[in-house]
């Protein structure tokens, strides 16, 4: 009884994940309260990270995540997004709910021009639009009240066989929900990125050859079913692929982004 009833839990969530309760549906934290946490948290980031303050990089990085944003519905975000460039070498960059977009000066070296770069940013801004942070905050509340639920129903065990069967619980969430919710959530974003990138006029190409960037720069990755993110291969194929549904975008926009005249 006791281990059909941590199956059970279990079971709960992967089914949740697989299609019978869409996790992505679940948003349980006000989005209000969310754009005030992204706020802040950039505040704090404003006053712990060096800021870069080179005049042709900020305009090269305002300029590409200018022409995205101003693709994104105001039924999403109805507000103004702010721009920061952060002096680091970690090749990183992210967008936070409230309208707030953070590029590390290491991505620059990864990101060879204009297009490359609105992949990123897309990426990221694409993360804020379809509230992933929402989603997975809220689904770290849902696995955590299931884990709590498993640990009440261990009470007959021993202390050394509730440590193992919480152990092996916690991981089957980790490795059957989380992980999984966590790379659909990427490609989601690689998705949607590609499309604000195309509609703003970059070069939707560009996505792929960033990726090979990032692929080529990376240490390694852990098996894609360990991770968060996609294989740098996986993200590749499915963005090649995509290519071709978005270029009509691209090839739409008569008057393209001109960034890199900033740089020089």
């Amino acid at each position: 009884m006791l281990y059909k009833k941590i199956i059970a839990t279990v079971a709960i969530l992967a089914i949740s994940a697989c299609g019978g309760i869409k996790l992505s549906a679940i948003t349980l934290i006000p989005n209000s309260k969310m754009s005030a946490m992204g706020i802040q948290s950039f505040e704090e980031m404003k006053t712990t990270l060096p800021i870069n303050t080179n005049v042709k990089t900020n305009r090269y990085v305002s300029c590409v995540a200018n022409a995205i944003t101003d693709q994104v519905p105001k039924a999403d975000f109805d507000g103004q997004w702010e721009v920061v460039v952060f002096e680091s070498d970690d090749i990183n960059a992210f967008a936070l709910p409230g309208g707030k977009i953070g590029v590390y000066t290491g991505i620059l070296k990864v990101a060879e021009n204009q297009g490359q770069l609105a992949a990123i940013i897309g990426h990221e801004v694409a993360h804020v639009i379809e509230k992933h942070a929402n989603q997975r905050m809220s689904l770290g509340l849902v696995a955590s009240a299931a884990l709590a639920l498993g640990e009440g129903g261990l009470k007959g065990a021993s202390e050394e066989n509730r440590g193992l069967i919480m152990a092996g619980l916690g991981m089957g969430v980790n490795f059957g929900v989380t992980l999984p919710f966590s790379r659909s959530h990427e490609t989601q974003s690689d998705v949607k990125g590609h499309i604000l990138m195309a509609k703003a006029g970059f070069n939707p190409n560009d996505a792929v050859s960033l990726w090979q960037n990032m692929a080529a720069a990376s240490n390694g990755q852990p098996p894609e079913f360990m991770s968060s993110h996609p294989s740098h291969k996986t993200r590749i194929d499915g963005l090649t692929q995509h290519t071709s549904l978005v270029m009509h975008h691209y090839q739409a926009v008569t008057n393209k982004p001109k960034c890199n005249a900033f740089l020089y």
